[in-house]
């Protein structure tokens, strides 16, 4: 075939596609050709191009995945209010309980003072368990936040912990220290026994909250006679103890008011950041000592630890201490420095990275101890770096001295006295009428505030003896008596006033 013929064969081709391509145009939907159809229509050998990406309907496109930066909250109690999830079923109880604290709304704003030094470790604590941030709520609902507070059953501190749980989940008690009362070791306490409630009611968080409050076996048994007689077994429909009935409801209406701020409950205000710093000592101190080395009020310090019963901490510790100052304020001091750092000298290739690894530390420890803003070091530099080593004797020998001496408080030798209830007796009469503290004598008759009295019944007092006389000059030495000691067998505890 000659070329001409070629050529006029292309412009048909041409042609042909043109009318093509028009006729679309003019159609009711327009569509551009493809390279492989315009190839197709001039017959021409090449290789073919992948076809391109179909383009998804705006219909049916997936949206972009949006990445939700999790919220900063600077405030604590915002932060916690955010974290709540219980979920609340409204009833009569409840809202009593709402009500309840809606007629006090500086609740909180009291209650928050006591608080404040450890509230946020309590929520650290919480969080690294995976816990419910409902938990934090427990010591406002148990004890309004009083670490020495103490029931007529025996429960003492924030958390409200009896000896025997105590004891079983690993609380020192003695003359020197009680567990209890050190907040902070109490909370791991009460989170070690609430998790175990958790699993023994099989993740029912109503249920372990009760049990808390009133003893596994009391719980287990409510449930049973609801299951045996055909009933819900659900918390509200359980027959408890009346304080029991009360604390679970309390508890959630706190948790409904803090996530509900507009009811009028006053949410108080904290900082989201740790306001005091545990620091192990690693040895016997003194508080009078460790105050004065730090630059901190004794009193403070005292306050802080109220777990320690003593000037001094347990010889065979716990030697753990709640210090009034933030992390970086105690890097700073010179006890900290003299007694917990060593020096390290920077060498070839070292960064801040390795050298905390090596010394079992974290960088941003190391930063601030060396009061460093950035990662950079030199070679020849000089760190410290945190190392525990005692080189101070932190005690007092109070033998030395009787002036130093600790005093134990004197027990009061006591005698039994039985009150008959008359018409018009109350309470706070009968404390005030035998110049006891209303604490003690509740306890001595297992009564509590609420208690009614009944013309007839008798209560039980235990009242100090009488000092003896004064033996007349000249009496024979042997004569004379110890009458306290005689009367050993009275002695009986005695909280103050």
């Amino acid at each position: 075939m000659s070329w001409w013929r070629v050529l006029s064969s292309l412009r048909c081709g041409v042609i042909v596609l043109c009318s093509v391509v028009l006729s679309a145009c003019i159609s009711a939907t327009p569509r551009h050709a493809t390279p492989v159809e315009i190839t197709a229509a001039l017959n021409l050998q090449v290789e073919e191009s992948p076809p391109a990406t179909p383009v998804p309907s705006a219909v049916s496109a997936p949206l972009p995945a949006i990445t939700e930066q999790p919220q900063q909250y600077q405030d604590l109690w915002q932060y916690i209010a955010a974290n709540l999830s219980f979920d609340i079923t409204p009833n009569a109880r409840l809202q009593k309980r709402v009500a309840w604290y809606l007629s006090q709304p500086n609740y909180l704003l009291s209650v928050n003072e006591r608080a404040a030094p450890y509230l946020y470790h309590i929520v650290k604590k919480v969080e690294q368990r995976k816990l419910p941030m409902e938990l934090v709520l427990l010591p406002f609902v148990e004890s309004d936040f009083r670490p020495t507070a103490r029931s007529s059953q025996g429960a003492v501190g924030v958390w409200q912990l009896v000896d025997a749980t105590a004891y079983h989940f690993g609380l020192k008690s003695n003359d020197w220290y009680d567990g209890r009362q050190d907040v902070l070791a109490a909370t791991d306490a009460a989170l070690d026994y609430l998790q175990y409630l958790r699993q023994r009611f099989k993740g029912n968080w109503l249920h372990a909250l009760a049990a808390y409050n009133s003893g596994e076996g009391r719980v287990k048994a409510a449930i049973r006679y609801n299951q045996k007689h055909s009933l819900s077994s659900h918390f509200w429909h359980l027959k408890l103890p009346r304080e029991t009935a009360d604390y679970v409801p309390k508890l959630l209406a706190l948790s409904y008011l803090l996530q509900h701020p507009q009811t009028g409950l006053q949410r108080p205000s904290l900082a989201n950041e740790a306001q005091t710093t545990v620091l192990d000592v690693g040895q016997p101190f003194n508080f009078g000592i460790l105050a004065a080395l730090l630059n901190i009020d004794k009193q403070r310090l005292h306050q802080l630890n109220p777990g320690y019963l003593r000037h001094q901490s347990p010889s065979n510790g716990p030697f753990k201490a709640l210090l009034p100052m933030d992390q970086q304020q105690l890097f700073a001091t010179d006890f900290y420095r003299r007694q917990f750092s060593t020096h390290y000298q920077v060498k070839l290739n070292d960064t801040l990275y390795g050298i905390a690894r090596r010394h079992n530390t974290s960088v941003a420890q190391l930063k601030q101890l060396n009061n460093k803003t950035r990662d950079l070091i030199r070679v020849g530099e000089t760190l410290l770096i945190h190392r525990a080593h005692a080189k101070d004797d932190l005690t007092v020998d109070y033998e030395i001295s009787p002036y130093l001496q600790q005093q134990r408080p004197a027990k009061v030798a006591t005698y039994e006295k039985h009150h008959v209830i008359q018409d018009g007796d109350s309470l706070w009469a009968i404390s005030r009428q035998y110049q006891v503290p209303m604490k003690d004598l509740l306890d001595w008759n297992q009564l509590t505030t609420q208690s009614l009295l009944s013309p007839g019944d008798t209560l039980l007092l235990h009242l100090p003896v009488e000092a003896p006389p004064t033996p007349p000059a000249g009496a024979a030495a042997g004569a004379a008596k110890d009458y306290l000691n005689e009367l050993k067998t009275l002695v009986k505890p005695k909280s103050d006033p």
